[in-house]
């Protein structure tokens, strides 16, 4: 279970960020709670690729601070690059090796010896399912084994913290999947992963927790259930009864605890909502019965990751 009073895994303070003819970064905090997976979203241009390389030491930070397993992204980065691995969104890799080779190679400049390396590569390819590949070449994978070896080689010195940027772009669909049920187990094996990615319908499946930024600004940071809640200062639901009358609402807005009741025309469903302090769903849906309305469904309405997303992001970069 996850500790929610745990210290964060990443703690990034009041970061600003510039290039030469372009702002990438506007004080933007955010943090990463321990064996969690936390998307990252934003548009083009957003300054997600600046942040993550940031986050793992690549660039030091012009202003604002930022620590990585309670230590200074600057002052301790051989400490932190040990804990972490980075996958970039455009990877090279050694296309005339093979992938044993490849995983040999990265797991050897880790100080690895032999006997290491080769039960740390077979524990990686039995994971990642590359384990009847290991002897191809990487030039004659395709594009979604290709990915699968450079997540592996994220993997080689068994990082505490995963930083993906784009891990499943250009995948087809079948490989995505799968890309994310590896994400998904390595979760639950402790990992902490911060995954940058456009997928959203994928994301909000998967994350715990999101972060949203656009034009360099954070517009929000928190649980994905708290992004997906929907407007209004009481918990909405959508019930679908027997027949769709608009004296059915008018009915509905007369129980205990109910603060709005609408029809939603040409259907039999209606929008209510409630004050939990007066009411309960229990209560709820026993006296909607009790009008003599059986009840075919009742679900909380939610957004989808991809209206919020709308929602909270400009259009255009400056």
């Amino acid at each position: 279970m996850i500790d929610s009073a745990a210290a964060p895994i990443i703690d990034v303070q009041e970061i600003s960020h510039s290039f030469k003819y372009r702002r990438a970064l506007r004080k933007i905090s955010f943090q990463v709670q321990p064996q969690t997976l936390h998307g990252f979203v934003g548009p083009n241009g957003a300054g997600k690729t600046t942040a993550l390389k940031l986050i793992c030491t690549l660039l030091q930070p012009q202003t604002g601070a930022i620590q990585v397993f309670g230590r200074d992204v600057v002052a301790d980065l051989k400490q932190i690059r040990r804990r972490i691995g980075f996958m970039p969104d455009h990877f090279s890799m050694y296309r005339q090796m093979t992938v044993f080779e490849y995983l040999d190679f990265f797991a050897a400049a880790y100080g690895q010896s032999m006997k290491q390396r080769n039960r740390v590569i077979d524990d990686i390819l039995t994971l990642t399912d590359m384990g009847s590949r290991k002897d191809e070449l990487i030039h004659g994978l395709s594009r979604g084994m290709q990915q699968r070896i450079s997540l592996a080689r994220v993997l080689v010195n068994d990082p505490d913290l995963m930083l993906l940027d784009e891990p499943a772009s250009g995948l087809d669909p079948r490989a995505r999947i799968e890309l994310m049920e590896i994400l998904r187990e390595l979760r639950n094996m402790g990992k902490t992963i911060l995954i940058s990615s456009h997928i959203l319908s994928e994301l909000a499946e998967l994350c715990d927790s999101v972060t949203i930024i656009d034009q360099g600004r954070i517009k929000f940071s928190g649980a994905i259930k708290h992004l997906l809640k929907s407007d209004g200062e009481f918990p909405t639901y959508r019930v679908s009864l027997a027949e769709g009358r608009g004296e059915i609402a008018e009915q509905l807005k007369g129980l205990r605890g109910i603060v709005s009741a609408d029809w939603i025309e040409g259907t039999c469903d209606y929008r209510i909502a409630y004050n939990p302090a007066d009411t309960d769903t229990n209560n709820v849906l026993q006296e909607i019965m009790a009008l003599g309305h059986p009840i075919v469904s009742f679900s909380q309405e939610r957004k989808h990751l991809n209206q919020a997303f709308m929602e909270l992001t400009a259009r255009g970069i400056d």
